[in-house]
């Protein structure tokens, strides 16, 4: 307290000293956030949206684009194909969530809190990397499939056409579910599953019509981001050679014809559309029925024992989920190490030359990786600090538009946004004729803005958890509101920050759509740029498999890390009270 008050100094001189002054500090840094936002996030959009209601040639409104879209064969069967594909996805990952998150939440199930875990595991991978590693598995010519054919006689097509993606995308996906849906199950009233109980509903039914309403809030949310996840899904389908779907289509026609057709900037704009009505939807499906319980005695679902049949039945799908959703992984390891994996069960042969080249040849990538990574972690932890003081200290007007503004950028799939970045910015030539657009730093912009939604929400959390009083009582004490955000808010908010940095770092790691349309030069490229390379060829996949495993690690380096500092903090702040 003494430190506090012994460096302050009269409001007159202060730069943000006096409230007069501090107003004019908040309505500048709006400002700045806002300017940025606009930049780099709106005019870009703004963009793709201009250009997909200009007539070319002529640059006058028209809605001819859209009636060429809606009338072109291959463009409507993409729309549906995407469509069919995101709700065939949110149903597969469905039926893998929904017994894993009942029978941990339901049940006295020794390792709950381990399948938990592996459950998650499937987000630290690039679900384009994950799609080689199942075809090597459940393709025509995979293991599962040879196996299959030499026992039975027969081959399932898993990983033929569409049924791929939906295979690929289910599995990569369905954590969404699983932690929404067990966060929502943890807070049903256990009284209201008794009364039922008491009344005569038990087993499936008890499920059906009391618990799994009470949590249909936690699924719809979860299932809402898988559906617009998948829908705007550019490198899975590529690589599984599906060319028939609304995103690889807007990309190829940008990259095949140029960034003047328009046709390309349709097919953004419906995507853009596709996603936010998802959202919408989803809002609307939970917002006329009231879902609060009051909690009695605890929360969550009342646990009861498992009966011998009903812990084998039990066991036997746990493990048999946790091994499908460990399938990419272990796939993954092994292409790794593999010499040779064509038409066998398993490798015929094991080297390490593959992680010889990523780390001679191919370091590059990771170096860049981390760069950027690390530049679009504080770009994002930066903003998102900032935003949430101004939304939740300040009366500033227009501050809730300001968060809205950050958070739209969930909505804005990645291929829209590095289209747009390509049309904004490779018309601004640098002093020496060099396209803003081909500087590495607008891909590092672009995967600042496509994270930024998750740190504002971490630090936005964070800021909500720490009392005013505690600024009051510091400037109460003489302090300036400036020292009293650096020495009392920022410390206190460690935690969330640290947590929308590493989110930041570990997503932003492994995002290709937007960086796919920005990488002018390999030079420049990142790690999934590198990756997406790797994969297009037969003899790139070893090396590929060993830049994806280096990924892996490095995503589950950056989440183990966050959990270690987070829980040291909430330690510390424990100790201290």
């Amino acid at each position: 307290m003494t430190d506090l008050a012994s460096e302050t100094r009269p409001a007159a001189f202060s730069i943000f000293g006096g409230r007069g002054r501090w107003k004019w500090g908040q309505a500048l840094l709006a400002l700045a956030i806002l300017l940025f936002l606009v930049l780099f996030l709106v005019w870009p959009v703004a963009t793709v949206v201009f250009v997909a209601f200009t007539e070319k040639g002529s640059g006058a409104f028209t809605l001819i684009n859209f009636f060429d879209f809606a009338q072109t064969d291959l463009f409507v069967r993409s729309f549906w194909n995407s469509f069919y594909v995101s709700v065939m996805a949110v149903a597969g990952a469905s039926v893998l969530a929904l017994p894993l998150a009942y029978i941990t939440s339901r049940f006295t199930f020794r390792g709950a809190s381990v399948v938990q875990i592996l459950g998650f595991l499937p987000l630290i991978m690039p679900p384009f990397v994950g799609a080689v590693a199942m075809q090597l598995l459940f393709g025509r010519n995979g293991s599962v499939n040879l196996l299959l054919d030499d026992w039975i006689g027969m081959k399932v097509p898993f990983m033929e056409g569409l049924n791929g993606v939906i295979f690929v995308q289910s599995i990569h996906y369905f954590p969404f579910i699983l932690i929404n849906l067990s966060a929502a199950l943890r807070n049903v009233d256990r009284a209201m599953e008794e009364a039922a109980q008491n009344l005569g509903s038990h087993g499936f039914r008890l499920f059906r019509r009391i618990v799994f309403p009470l949590a249909l809030p936690g699924y719809v949310a979860g299932a809402s981001l898988v559906f617009v996840k998948v829908f705007d899904d550019l490198a899975t389908p590529l690589l599984l050679n599906v060319k028939d779907m609304l995103a690889p289509q807007a990309y190829l026609r940008v990259t095949s014809i140029g960034i003047t057709d328009p046709m390309g900037y349709v097919i953004s704009v419906v995507l853009i559309v596709a996603s936010v009505a998802a959202m919408w939807a989803s809002s609307l499906a939970t917002r006329n029925t009231d879902y609060a319980t009051v909690q009695r005695g605890g929360g969550g679902i009342a646990r009861r024992r498992l009966r011998s049949w009903e812990a084998v039945l039990a066991y036997g799908m746990v493990t048999l989920i946790v091994l499908l959703v460990l399938a990419p992984h272990i796939g993954l390891v092994l292409l790794s190490f593999a010499t040779i994996w064509s038409f066998s069960p398993l490798p015929d042969g094991y080297t390490v030359s593959h992680y010889a080249h990523v780390f001679g040849e191919s370091s590059l990538f990771i170096k860049n990786t981390l760069i950027y990574a690390s530049l679009a972690g504080l770009i994002d932890i930066v903003l998102g600090t900032a935003i949430s003081y101004l939304v939740l200290r300040t009366k500033l007007i227009g501050r809730r538009g300001l968060d809205l503004l950050a958070s739209s950028a969930l909505a804005i799939p990645g291929v829209v946004l590095g289209i747009g970045y390509l049309r904004a910015f490779y018309g601004i030539e640098l002093w020496d004729g060099t396209p803003l657009a081909s500087l590495w730093i607008v891909i590092v912009l672009a995967l600042a803005i496509r994270r930024l939604p998750y740190a504002l929400r971490a630090c936005y959390a964070a800021l909500q958890q720490i009392s005013s009083s505690l600024e009051e009582a510091a400037e109460n004490l003489g302090a300036t509101k400036a020292r009293t955000v650096r020495r009392i808010v920022v410390p206190l908010m460690t935690g969330g920050i640290v947590a929308g940095f590493v989110t930041s770092f570990a997503t932003a790691a492994v995002e290709l759509s937007a960086t796919l349309m920005l990488v002018q030069s390999n030079n420049d490229a990142p790690l999934a740029y590198g990756l997406y390379v790797f994969m297009q060829s037969a003899a790139g996949r070893g090396p590929g498999a060993a830049l994806g495993v280096v990924a892996v690690i490095i995503v589950a380096a950056s989440t183990i890390l966050s959990q270690f500092l987070i829980e040291r903090d909430r330690r510390a702040k424990a100790g201290a009270s």
